[in-house]
């Protein structure tokens, strides 16, 4: 293999191609800039940031790019995305990415990282938009980490941070048929 060879991205890579028609963004349209990793509040995290994994992409490196934290641990703040000079939607490409290794089977490095994103999918999924408490209590009883930030949450509820009852979400019913309308295709 030559060093071109590895710093050309591949016109032909599979990862490309199926991740370009999943999240129907160009991949090849990231030049590099970087403002995608410049703005990330978890990059500190990751062992590769958002604009290495987009490289990654580029140049079709399936193993590193889906054995990586970094789809594990993005936020889906979307400040990558509203970043993006070249309207890129990476927050929609790490979802793809995350939904491929799900479908492939690959265990994220990140301890009960897919644990906790079903959890919050569910809660989505269920209220429109995610209830902090529930989360915290359905990961903590679902990890087995039963007492875990117990001081915390007593703070947090008595300072009014944390609503006990989910939120009433304008659109919760679209939401639910949105998460039907994949359930159905993935089928």
């Amino acid at each position: 293999m030559t060093i071109a060879s590895v710093i050309t991205p591949s016109p032909l890579s599979e990862l490309r191609t199926f991740v370009e028609n999943q999240s129907g963004q160009n991949i090849l349209e990231c030049y590099q800039c970087g403002k995608c990793s410049a703005g990330c509040p978890t990059a500190y995290a990751m062992d590769l940031t958002p604009r290495q994994l987009m490289r990654g992409i580029q140049l079709g490196l399936k193993d590193e790019v889906l054995g990586s934290t970094t789809i594990w641990l993005c936020l889906s703040c979307q400040t990558c995305s509203a970043r993006c000079p070249r309207q890129i939607d990476i927050a929609r490409v790490l979802e793809t990415l995350r939904q491929l290794a799900i479908a492939e089977k690959r265990n994220p490095t990140e301890k009960d990282v897919l644990l906790f994103h079903r959890i919050f999918l569910g809660l989505i999924q269920r209220y429109g938009r995610a209830h902090e408490l529930s989360l915290g209590v359905l990961y903590n009883l679902r990890s087995r980490h039963l007492l875990a930030n117990a001081a915390l949450l007593l703070k947090m509820l008595t300072k009014g941070k944390l609503s006990i009852l989910p939120p009433k979400v304008k659109g919760a019913a679209e939401v639910k048929r949105l998460f039907a309308k994949v359930r159905a295709l993935e089928k």
